[in-house]
């Protein structure tokens, strides 16, 4: 009060007794009104949902807790935002998965339909913020210029030049998967049966794992050549030092081998399971408390979906540049280390003294 007091008299000062009253009448008047009706609004805000969750519970109560259909707290408030571990199925109408683990029959499920979605918002915002692209950049490009730069950049800071070939990859796979994982905070996805985020989905996290599987082995091969490449596993040079040499260099080649193929299988567990477990804490806690906490779950989870699709996309690109790298890379380097450390001083070429 008195800080306030202060400075009203140093506005009457510089403005006058006039425009000083006037001016401090104002700012007054602002002061007092600005912040009411937002806080008002969030009172009733507050109320409103309360009530609403009360009376209008946001779903068909349960008969399986109370024959008569009534409402059970806190039972029937978590079922309303609880998901199922196997996706609903969109089209056809009416159609339930098998009940083996396995099915091939032909449908459409809803995570399968929010990937859709969320593909098309990709591709409808690069469009449109590309469009125009000229020597003197727009708003729109230079947003766009700015976001795939610091994605490269961050990519090539982790990788090396290298990893510039693989950006548009990296950044890919990271847009998808920060979209699909971000749908999943929206009100109305998997609150609804049409619509519920991909990620969560193990079977689409095992697709994009398979994808990423096939393109560290298929630019190895690409890289290396069919021989050098699973020369790295099946290495037999390790004979010329002795059997017991061989054998060892054997075994390891043949253990990381088999370890390629835990690869697809930690990348999708680890999305899915972050994911899945996310939607399933945050859905038992909005459905256990009201507004505050559930707000401040959703901001933990928006930072922890972002974090996910970032490891994602790193791990992908980490496992293509030691894919395209030989071991004979590494000795090749080791090899010349040790012959600058062995050579004489008087042997140094003028270039490599001067430098």
């Amino acid at each position: 009060m008195a800080d306030r007091t202060e400075g009203e008299r140093r506005m009457q000062q510089a403005l006058g007794p006039d425009l000083g009253s006037d001016a401090v009448s104002a700012a007054g008047a602002v002061t007092e009104t600005s912040y009411r009706p937002l806080i008002l609004l969030a009172v009733a805000a507050v109320v409103v949902v309360v009530l609403a969750f009360i009376f209008v519970p946001p779903f068909e109560p349960s008969t399986a807790t109370d024959p008569n259909g009534r409402f059970d707290y806190p039972a029937d408030a978590i079922a309303a935002n609880f998901e199922a571990p196997v996706p609903h199925v969109v089209w056809p109408p009416g159609h339930h998965p098998g009940p083996g683990i396995v099915d091939f029959d032909v449908s459409l499920p809803s995570s399968i339909l929010t990937g859709w979605i969320v593909m098309a918002v990709i591709i409808l915002l690069a469009v449109w913020m590309s469009r125009g692209i000229g020597v003197i950049p727009t708003r729109r490009q230079n947003a766009l210029e700015y976001a795939y730069e610091g994605l490269a950049n961050f990519a090539t800071s982790l990788g090396g030049p290298a990893a510039r070939k693989y950006v548009p990859i990296f950044v890919a796979f990271f847009l998808f998967i920060l979209l699909g994982n971000w749908s999943g905070l929206l009100p109305f996805v998997g609150r609804t049966e049409q619509l519920r985020a991909p990620t969560s989905d193990v079977n689409v996290t095992i697709g994009l794992a398979l994808v990423a599987f096939s393109l560290f082995h298929i630019e190895g091969v690409r890289a290396l050549g069919f021989r050098g490449y699973f020369g790295k596993f099946f290495n037999v040079s390790g004979f010329r030092d002795g059997i017991a040499a061989g054998v060892i260099a054997l075994f390891v080649g043949v253990l990381e081998f088999l370890l390629e193929f835990v690869k697809p299988v930690t990348l999708s567990m680890r999305l899915f399971g972050n994911i899945y477990a996310g939607e399933i804490a945050l859905g038992v806690i909005t459905g256990l408390t009201f507004v505050l906490i559930p707000v401040a779950m959703v901001s933990l989870e928006f930072l922890l979906n972002f974090m996910q699709a970032l490891i994602f996309s790193i791990l992908t690109l980490m496992f293509t540049l030691v894919a395209i790298e030989g071991h004979h890379d590494e000795d090749h380097a080791e090899g010349h280390e040790g012959a600058a450390e062995h050579l004489p001083e008087g042997n140094i070429a003028p270039d490599a003294a001067g430098a």
